[in-house]
């Protein structure tokens, strides 16, 4: 714009001189004032229009630059709109695409923690099924059990009722000895029921030869464990007969304990053999009566049973042994049963506790996108008031004349 001016007012000047030469030339001096005044007035109208030129050259030229600056400000808003635009369709795909894949992961996480539940629930109702109908055989065979001895019991009892005497009945030592066998084999029939191979065993030949009338087999650390019958009957009977004598009832009770003190050596040296048999034996008397005379007027004979590990049972005592023998094994094997139930119900609880440690990692994860879309939430949050601030940015066009100074700053804010 500067050179522009220079060379108008070179071209302006220029022309003045030669005007004033072709006057000069022209005219005479005396002409000399009124050129001189010609002149002045020429140069001030020339410097007018001069003025007035340059003047509406700056004011075109200020126009054209403000219109463009103006004109490169909107086209700058527009590209900033067109690029919000494109930001903000970018982030909503990206946004729903995030929100799809979300749904999908989460729907199939939740599938695949129903399946697994149902799976656990199908396996632990099976094992609990399984347990129940184990327990509810074991009670019923306990009350069959029970229900047996009640049948038992009853028979016993009718049995000591129509028994008169047995001096009567057992008239030498071979019937003596088959009542006794007879009668163990009923007391064991009856707890254990008939030809129960696998508790007990009558007239059982052991590897020393000898025979015993039962052999129980009971868990360990009692074993297989041997019953033999004996009746000492005659030396009791006269021992107790009050129409003998004292002295001579005294040589039967000694005549009476020397037969009990024999059947027990016999029953020690021949049916406790070590490493087959159980380290007792039990001496069955089938008569009450005599077992209650031992126990209440001979404990030397008790001692000494002990001694030589006889234990002597008469049909009551015998039934409560067999009976509590019964119990034992019975809860054994309700034990055995207990001992699978027990680890069955461990197996199910190391299932709970797998089941636990990834029901804990599965929150930890929906946790963690939880939080990760909150983050988002939030960030998304951001740059939407950002979008927001820069679509709300206004263009002042009333002030035409805005310095230049002024026009960057706003169009870089």
């Amino acid at each position: 714009m500067d050179t522009l001016i220079i060379v108008l007012l070179v071209i302006s000047i220029i022309s003045i001189i030669l005007n004033i030469l072709l006057l000069i030339k022209s005219s005479g001096r005396g002409m000399e004032e009124h050129i001189i005044s010609e002149m002045k007035i020429s140069l001030g109208q020339n410097n007018l229009n001069l003025t007035d030129a340059v003047s509406k050259k700056i004011a075109d030229s200020e126009q054209k630059q403000l219109k463009e600056m103006l004109s490169n400000k909107l086209e700058t808003v527009e590209k900033l709109e067109r690029n919000t635009n494109k930001m903000t369709e970018a982030f909503m795909n990206f946004s729903n695409e995030t929100s799809r894949t979300l749904n999908n992961n989460f729907s199939s996480l939740n599938d695949k923690v129903g399946s697994n539940l149902d799976k656990i629930n199908v396996r632990v109702e099976e094992r609990l099924n399984e347990g129940f109908e184990k327990t509810n055989k074991t009670f019923a065979n306990v009350l069959e059990r029970l229900s047996k001895i009640d049948e038992a019991q009853k028979k016993i009892d009718s049995l000591s009722t129509n028994i008169v005497s047995l001096q009567d009945i057992l008239t030498d030592k071979k019937s003596r000895g088959t009542f006794g066998e007879v009668q163990l084999n009923h007391i064991l029939s009856s707890v254990f029921g008939e030809n129960n191979s696998k508790i007990y065993e009558l007239q059982k030949k052991l590897p020393n030869g000898t025979i015993a009338d039962a052999v129980l087999y009971i868990p360990q650390p009692v074993g297989k464990l041997c019953v033999d019958s004996k009746f000492p009957l005659e030396n009791y009977q006269r021992m107790i007969d009050k129409s003998i004598s004292e002295p001579e009832r005294k040589t039967y009770e000694r005549d009476f304990k020397t037969n009990v003190k024999k059947h027990i050596n016999d029953i020690s040296s021949k049916y406790i053999i070590g490493g087959e048999t159980s380290e007792q034996a039990i001496m069955f008397l089938p008569a009450e009566a005599i077992f209650a005379e031992i126990n209440a007027y001979h404990q030397d004979l008790i001692d000494y049973a002990s001694a030589k590990r006889i234990w002597i049972a008469s049909p009551t005592t015998l039934m409560s042994v067999l009976s509590t023998v019964q119990v034992v094994m019975r809860n054994m094997e309700r034990e055995k049963y207990a001992g699978v139930i027990h680890e069955e119900l461990n197996k199910l609880g190391r299932e709970f506790k797998l089941y636990k440690d990834r029901w804990d990692s599965l929150a930890k994860d929906i946790k963690k996108v939880s939080d990760d879309v909150d983050k988002i939430h939030i960030t998304s949050n951001k740059i939407e008031k950002k979008f927001d601030r820069i679509s709300k940015v206004e263009v002042d066009y009333e002030d035409p004349l805005k310095s230049e100074e002024e026009i960057p700053e706003t169009v870089i804010y």
